[in-house]
């Protein structure tokens, strides 16, 4: 039998009473126990939030984009694509061309757009469009003359537009030429082919055209604005971005697809761990109940520590009495909390328990559970208990037994 553990169980759980020190423990514990299904419960929400927002962005935004520091656009290069494409990581390498154009209809109706050209057979969220497709088709091939154009659902709701009509294009390079040049402004026009339809975290309307029409469009002679790469893997982004740094050179603008967010990214990451922090006080203060519990146990066993060390026991070992009290109580605790905490959150995860309003983008709260943040939050409660243990241990162990017997 273990003298230490033995001491300890009967000190914090006395069989004969349940006396004030039994209450105040049985306060440490509750309070433990709380904090810390609270703390998996609500980091797991706010990682199933940073999911959900992250799988968005992505059907817009590439695990890496390729940009020039100190231009807005760059000659088109398959030597490029093909030192890129050399990567173990990288999938697939595809061109592209973005900028800003006044989208004009019927009835002297206009819009300003963000123009995206792709080249549909390489393009790395083809998949993503083709499956949002909600009237017409994804194509933005040449028919009668005419390229092809898709536009998102809520533009055409808004101004009426369906798959046949043509539109007019005018970008922001060609009004530019035409107030300084004097000249008649260059339009392109083009003919709707379908409407897609995804969720949005950002406004902003795209439409999306052929990378040829729009080299026309923008006047960018054999030149893209940028390129973008998916990758075998989208969280070993941040390494592929420091090999590629190393292969291409400073000149090159290179970033992630959380370099492209990192705004909305930053932003839930400080809510997440500022939360953290905050749900921690919880169980600060139930480790402030520890201290009190264990202090009144040295002082109400002061007679039995002094005939203890009398009797030989080290002064080594009435610290480990009192600081696997805390160990006991941090155990317990975050067990019974942190088992509570993972069965809520897959509860919810598997049957929506709590829902969401209509409006919003998910019907229920979405549960993430990581691994690493239960290991944190656990760890975290579990220092906290047998810090605070560490006063009434020592104190404890500082009784002189001669004086301790004397006063009783």
């Amino acid at each position: 039998m273990n003298v230490i553990r033995f001491i300890s169980r009967r000190y914090l759980f006395s069989r004969k009473h349940v006396s004030l020190i039994s209450i105040l423990t049985g306060i440490s514990i509750t309070g433990l126990t709380i904090g810390t299904a609270l703390l998996i419960i609500i980091l797991s929400v706010f990682n199933g939030f940073y999911d959900v927002i992250r799988g968005f962005l992505l059907s817009f935004d590439p695990d890496i984009r390729i940009e020039l520091h100190e231009a807005t656009r760059m000659a088109y290069s398959d030597d490029l694509i093909n030192k890129i494409s050399d990567h173990p990581e990288v999938l697939k390498v595809t061109p592209y061309i973005d900028g800003k154009a006044m989208l004009a209809f019927r009835d002297d109706r206009n819009e300003v757009v963000v123009v995206r050209g792709v080249e549909r057979a390489s393009h790395i969220r083809i998949s993503e469009l083709e499956n949002s497709i909600t009237t017409g088709v994804f194509d933005l091939s040449v028919q009668n003359g005419r390229p092809g154009l898709v536009i998102s659902e809520s533009l055409g709701n808004r101004y009426d537009i369906r798959p046949g009509d043509e539109v007019a294009i005018l970008s922001a390079t060609g009004m530019r030429r035409a107030l300084t040049q004097f000249s008649v402004p260059r339009v392109s026009r083009f003919q709707v082919r379908g409407g897609y339809s995804i969720q949005q975290i950002m406004d902003g309307d795209m439409v999306y055209v052929d990378l040829q029409a729009a080299q026309r469009l923008f006047n960018m002679q054999n030149e893209v604005s940028g390129y973008e790469l998916k990758l075998t893997d989208t969280d070993r982004a941040e390494r592929v971005k420091g090999d590629l740094e190393q292969l291409l050179g400073p000149e090159y603008k290179i970033s992630t697809w959380y370099d492209l967010q990192k705004p909305m990214y930053d932003v839930m990451e400080m809510e997440k761990w500022g939360s953290y922090i905050i749900l921690m006080l919880i169980i600060l203060v139930a480790v402030m109940n520890i201290v009190g519990s264990l202090t009144m146990i040295v002082i109400q066993k002061k007679k039995d520590i002094g005939v203890l060390i009398s009797m030989g026991m080290t002064r080594k070992k009435i610290r480990r009495i009192f600081q696997n009290q805390g160990l006991i109580i941090g155990l317990i605790g975050c067990g019974i909390g942190g088992a509570l905490g993972l069965i809520i959150s897959y509860a919810q995860m598997e049957f929506s328990l709590v829902k969401l309003s209509s409006a919003f983008i998910i019907d229920a709260y979405p549960i993430l559970i990581n691994p690493w943040d239960v290991a944190i939050i656990l760890g975290g409660s579990m220092i906290l208990c047998l810090a605070a243990a560490t006063y009434p241990a020592y104190r404890a162990a500082s009784i002189d037994p001669a004086d301790a017997v004397r006063n009783e």
